[in-house]
């Protein structure tokens, strides 16, 4: 098929706008250790922090899935920017967790809308190609994880954040000067796709692979930071980015429920070894299995979501299968650090077992759904 006129020039524009966008999500991580010293908060404060960012996700898809269909894309996705640079610049001027707070769930509410305006661009340009464009888009997403720990080579709060938001101001332009697509294609917000027994299926996957995410980025820095530094901790996420990336990528051709029971056996696997091990060898085998598992939990519960509900009515049922994915996200840190300041860093690892056999329960009792857009 070939590309509407305009949409190669926008393709990149996405793919920016997705890593971006994911470097919003993962600048915390290795600033996370300098903001417990500088305000001696602990692993649960910290992970309340970060948890914060995706409670605004989820208020900013349900704004964003409102605004896509009636001022379209562009203009959702230049409102976003401003609002992630506006909270961005918290974290440059403030020096207090009241600052940070508040900060951090503006940027979530602009991060939700990124990423719908993001989402539907693509199904609007490359009909008939979700699945595989809306798996590079993903890929996207992990490289941007590659970005936000390596901005904490600046060290400090200030620093990573002041350049994510010369990032951000970078790319405006990028969105004003692309252009439209063609003609709009149409999209319905119908809630009764919500019933079809795939989309949860779909949800509870995604929701996953977004809480193991949320486990690695919002709890286990603190544990690495025991026997390692902030700029050394950043350089084991991008290698952990970077894993994600390619598995998501890899995966766009392949059956989506195969993924996803790889993905459990793998994350957890990953996670569980992060949290029990106490070397920087294990913690890299660790991170490896980890990643991998969550690319291909991000790509096969998206190829299960466009298996289950029709691209045209997929509104409500992608706003709906976000916000699960974002409290996936939200709960990782809550409970994981909860568990760190408990019983301690071993047992995090329980956070994805216990949705992991979830997810695994319900891919077992229910049936294959018939497709209804192709995958590939």
């Amino acid at each position: 098929m070939t590309p509407p006129r305009g949409a190669i020039a926008a393709y990149p524009m996405l793919l920016a706008l997705g890593s971006l966008d994911a470097t919003g999500y993962s600048v915390i991580v290795p600033v996370a250790p300098a903001i417990a010293g500088a305000t001696g908060a602990g692993p649960a404060t910290i992970g309340v922090l970060v948890a914060s960012f995706p409670a605004g996700m989820v208020a900013g898809f349900a704004l964003a899935g409102w605004l896509v269909r009636r001022h379209g894309a562009r203009t959702l996705l230049t409102g976003s920017l401003a609002l992630v640079a506006l909270g961005a610049l918290g974290f440059v001027l403030g020096d207090s967790l009241a600052i940070y707070f508040p900060a951090r769930l503006l940027m979530g509410i602009g991060s939700g809308g990124i990423w719908i305006g993001v989402t539907f661009d693509t199904l609007e340009r490359w009909p008939g190609q979700e699945y595989l464009c809306l798996s590079r888009v993903f890929a996207a997403y992990s490289v941007g994880g590659l970005i936000g720990p390596a901005l904490g080579v600046l060290g400090g709060v200030r620093g990573p954040f002041l350049a994510y938001l010369a990032l951000l101001v970078l790319a405006v332009p990028l969105v004003l000067l692309v252009r439209e697509p063609p003609s709009r294609r149409e999209f319905a917000a119908d809630r009764a796709a919500l019933r079809a027994q795939g989309f949860w299926v779909a949800s509870a996957a995604i929701l996953f692979a977004a809480l193991t995410l949320g486990v690695l980025e919002g709890v286990l820095p603190l544990h690495f930071a025991e026997r390692l530094g902030q700029a050394q901790i950043g350089a084991l996420y991008v290698g952990a980015s970077m894993l994600v990336a390619v598995s998501a990528s890899a995966s766009g051709k392949l059956r989506p429920r195969p993924l996803v029971f790889a993905a459990v056996v793998l994350a957890v696997a990953g996670l569980s070894l992060a949290g029990m091990a106490a070397n920087v060898p294990l913690w890299v085998i660790a991170l490896l299995l980890a990643a991998v598992g969550i690319g291909l939990g991000n790509t096969g519960s998206l190829g299960m979501l466009v298996e289950a509900v029709p691209v045209h009515r997929i509104v409500t049922a992608m706003v709906v299968w976000s916000q699960v994915g974002i409290f996936g996200y939200l709960l990782g840190p809550l409970v994981g650090g909860i568990l760190a300041d408990g019983p301690g860093y071993a047992f995090v690892g329980l956070v994805p077992a216990a949705a992991g056999l979830a997810v695994i329960a319900l891919l077992h009792s229910s049936r294959r759904p018939a497709s209804r857009s192709s995958p590939v």
